[in-house]
């Protein structure tokens, strides 16, 4: 798409695809939010939009992707890619900044249909992001959280080289929740994975930065 460069944009790694979704593919999201993304019992989630009933469900999450892409702006922006496997949409990544030219951090977010979760997959996908971030966007450092009582994501997050950044305590469903802030700096990231970056060049100004690669961006010129 030639005024929307975004929708050619697309990380892949050894086993994923990560990409903008089309109109099929958000369908296919529904359906996996449909399927169940965590134990009923508990919230990850610090917006808990998995409480909707499952009539509003799906409807919600297409709405979501949508309304994303409606608001993104060079200066304040949320990449919001669907997660490929296997020719399947199993799970949701994303990668978001504001005023990303001056601060370079970013904070990334992801989700997995529960049948996806433990195969590695989780550290695959924001081992694409990360590394968009840091080898293709020049960020200095990437930020994360999660509940204390989410140790996947909190192991996830231990893999790629996070260090704990203080905690914030907020109320989710009427409970108090602790939520662990972590923090990555690009010395500290090593890719568990090979990562190809496709198209990268035309989206730049998208994400607020000169239409050639950032200084201080390391790695080769082509994008695989």
């Amino acid at each position: 798409m030639r005024h929307w460069p975004l929708f050619n944009l697309r990380l892949t790694t050894p086993r994923l695809e990560l990409r903008f979704p089309s109109l099929d593919d958000l369908d296919e999201l529904a359906d996996r939010a449909l399927e169940g993304v965590h134990d009923p019992g508990r919230m990850p989630f610090g917006v808990p939009w998995t409480d909707a009933p499952a009539a509003e469900l799906p409807g919600n999450v297409i709405r979501f992707h949508l309304g994303v892409m409606a608001r993104w702006q060079p200066e304040s922006w949320l990449c919001n890619f669907v997660v490929v496997h296997e020719g399947r949409v199993i799970g949701a990544q994303d990668l978001t900044a504001t005023d990303f030219s001056v601060t370079r951090e970013a904070h990334t977010g992801s989700w997995l249909g529960r049948a996806h979760q433990g195969h590695g997959l989780g550290t695959e996908m924001r081992a694409a992001v990360l590394h968009l971030a840091f080898a293709g966007l020049g960020a200095l450092t990437a930020v994360s959280s999660a509940f204390l009582d989410n140790p996947a994501s909190l192991a996830v997050s231990r893999k790629l080289g996070y260090r704990p950044d203080g905690v914030s305590v907020l109320q989710i469903q009427g409970r108090r929740a602790i939520q662990q802030r972590l923090r990555l700096d690009r010395d500290d990231f090593t890719s568990p994975v090979p990562v190809k970056i496709h198209d990268l060049e035309a989206c730049l100004p998208h994400f607020g930065l000169p239409a050639t690669r950032p200084r201080g961006v390391v790695g080769p010129r082509s994008h695989g």
